[in-house]
């Protein structure tokens, strides 16, 4: 994903190592997990508001699934539609690596998704590659909501 401007001055972009203290924050503040943010720094789309992230976003890739982690806006900054436009980048970007199905766990967020067409599913109904992550895994406990979004899918030319 290349700069993409989405307004006179919200721009959306690849996180960078250079950017990984500046997420590490940002998702703490959100008291979303880091533990594993290094490993999956390159799958980030971070929003930028006059060169200054103000929101982040990532993606695991795992064939047909893929695992949504991470959607955070700064507290000063939300309802702005920056959360919105980090999503549709991420499931834009899902839809071209072959994504169809998109997981989520979330603590507190489940209505924000529900009016984004996630719908929450039971954790042994998600693919065992899914399931297999350190979200999975350690860092979001069984009591998070599991959510799924179906992705369209391609349609022939």
């Amino acid at each position: 994903m290349s700069s993409k401007l989405v307004s006179d001055r919200l721009v959306l972009e690849p996180a960078s190592a250079v950017d990984l203290g500046t997420i590490s924050h940002l998702l703490e503040a959100s008291a979303l997990p880091v533990a594993d943010l290094e490993d999956h720094l390159r799958s980030f789309v971070l929003a930028k508001w006059q060169g200054e992230i103000v929101g982040a976003v990532g993606l695991e890739n795992y064939g047909e699934s893929g695992l949504l982690r991470s959607l955070c806006v700064r507290t000063d900054r939300r309802s702005e539609g920056i959360g919105r436009a980090l999503l549709l980048a991420i499931e834009a970007a899902a839809f071209a690596r072959g994504v169809r199905d998109l997981y989520l766990l979330t603590f507190s967020a489940a209505p924000y998704f529900e009016k984004h067409q996630f719908i929450e599913v039971a954790r042994d109904r998600v693919p065992v590659a899914i399931r297999g992550t350190a979200q999975f895994r350690t860092l979001c406990p069984a009591f998070a909501t599991c959510m799924r979004k179906r992705l369209p899918r391609a349609t022939p030319d």
